[in-house]
């Protein structure tokens, strides 16, 4: 039965792609976390043991903060506004911080955190709404996505080698590329159920 629905699932083209949403997504998280501190020091003169950690520190606390806002917009929006919307501020951040002065670096590379902050569970959610049998197996391969975590922190690094790790950080872009585009063609068999500011005046 397991075997059968493993199978079925992985012939599924909507299931890739969710799988590669996932690893997209926590290729992007692990990929600035584990970077950030480096960039700042190599580019900035910023000592990591002090300020990198605390940019690092910022980056996770508003990736929890902006977990929290997230559901509260799921009630009122489509969940892939809601990703399209968070996506675009991620990118907009990531540009900033690897392009821009010390002083917006500082400020940006946390605010990538809270951007991507919504991202893992609109993803799954809508991966799971998007096929409508098997949701445990699923449920276990996008939870497998996870390697991105892994992959491409290390595809930084090797680049990095090559092209300086400015350049080699343009590869969360692509990451980040993929996981707009999710917004774009999912077709979730149900939307997530939201309410307008009139309903909630009414309560």
């Amino acid at each position: 039965e397991a075997g059968v629905a493993l199978k079925e699932l992985l012939t599924n083209r909507t299931v890739i792609l969710f799988f590669f949403g996932i690893f997209a997504y926590v290729g992007t998280e692990q990929g600035i976390a584990n970077w950030t501190s480096k960039f700042l020091q190599e580019y900035h003169g910023v000592d990591p043991a002090t300020t990198g950690a605390s940019v690092i520190s910022y980056f996770w606390g508003l990736l929890t903060i902006g977990c929290l806002l997230g559901l509260l917009l799921l009630k009122f929006f489509d969940s892939r506004y809601v990703l399209l919307i968070f996506t675009i501020g991620a990118i907009v951040a990531l540009l900033a911080a690897l392009f821009g002065s010390r002083e917006v670096a500082l400020f940006a590379f946390p605010l990538t955190g809270f951007f991507a902050s919504v991202m893992w569970s609109i993803i799954v959610s809508l991966g799971l709404n998007s096929v409508p049998h098997h949701h445990g197996t699923f449920s276990g391969i996008l939870c497998s996505g996870i390697a991105g975590g892994a992959i491409v922190p290390l595809l930084i690094g090797g680049l990095a080698e090559v092209v300086g790790l400015q350049g080699a950080m343009l590869l969360l872009f692509g990451s980040l590329g993929y996981i707009l585009s999710i917004g774009f063609w999912a077709k979730p068999l149900v939307t997530n159920e939201t309410v307008s500011l009139k309903e909630l005046m009414k309560k």
